[in-house]
């Protein structure tokens, strides 16, 4: 029986150390998951600034280019005023010098467009 009793005794002394470490292991993982964490939250914040900053210079290059378009939109329609007032203006001298010419074939073809303007606008 005193063989059992310090066998017993072992083997309590033996769980006890192993709860032991056991709580030691505890405390170090949860120290090192806490650092973790903080790195993780670190790095987190890390990635979302790289991505906010990427995201912000390509919002930039595409307003830059939004821009440009626009400039150049303008810059053309500007050309096509021009270049429609001129055409407007030479058509309407040579309208005038074949009114000055010729103005019973001019009234002719005016009185013949409205003609047919009165039969398209009427089958409607």
């Amino acid at each position: 029986m005193f063989g059992r009793s310090e066998y017993s005794r072992a083997i309590s002394l033996d769980i006890g150390e192993i709860e032991r470490r056991l709580r030691s292991l505890e405390r170090r993982l949860e120290r090192i998951g806490g650092r973790t964490s903080a790195t993780a939250a670190e790095t987190a914040d890390r990635i979302g600034e790289a991505v906010a900053s990427a995201l912000g210079s390509m919002a930039e290059r595409f307003r830059n280019r939004a821009g440009s378009v626009s400039e150049e939109a303008v810059r053309f329609g500007g050309q096509a005023t021009r270049e429609a007032a001129r055409l407007g203006n030479t058509a309407l001298r040579r309208l005038a010098g074949e009114v000055e010419h010729r103005p019973l074939v001019v009234l002719a073809v005016a009185v013949g467009v409205g003609f047919l303007a009165g039969l398209a606008s009427h089958r409607r």
